[in-house]
């Protein structure tokens, strides 16, 4: 991974609209391989080029909650990181990515619900600046109060 922000926690007394924490990596091999066995999808469009170029992607691609699993990074690491709790995702897959992939995952906070520690996230995923993946994520974040 390159150029991230710092891992760590910011708790909702701290977050603020616009705030934007994101995460940078290239997807390799190694990561489809080691998501098949994890998550047991061992669909050739992911592993077999072969099987792959006679699909509609023409070759090789990622999970796509590999790259989902990107958001999920930057979300329990970062914004608003550690003791945060997922409540709910949306995700709409815009574009295939593939093995060497420099992939971007980014999260901007829309919303907060300061009394029931709740934040809205815009969450999207890039390419050399295309859109691969976008959605929503509510969580809870962690409070000072409960340290």
């Amino acid at each position: 991974m390159l150029d991230n922000f710092p891992r760590g926690t910011i708790c909702i007394e701290d977050i603020e609209m616009g705030m934007v924490r994101y995460l940078r990596k290239e997807i390799t091999d190694k990561d489809i391989e080691m998501f098949a066995e994890v998550s047991t999808d061992h669909n050739p469009v992911h592993l077999d080029e072969s099987y792959a170029q006679d699909t509609m992607f023409q070759g090789r691609i990622a999970h796509g909650m590999l790259t989902a699993g990107l958001i999920s990074a930057v979300i329990g690491e970062q914004l608003p990181g550690h003791g945060t709790i997922y409540m709910s995702q949306s995700l709409k897959f815009l574009a295939p990515v593939r093995p060497g992939d420099l992939v971007l995952a980014e999260v901007e906070v829309t919303g907060i619900e300061i009394d029931k520690r709740r934040v809205k996230l815009d969450c999207r995923c890039m390419v050399e600046g295309k859109k691969v993946l976008v959605g929503e994520a509510m969580v809870m974040a962690p409070s000072r109060k409960f340290d």
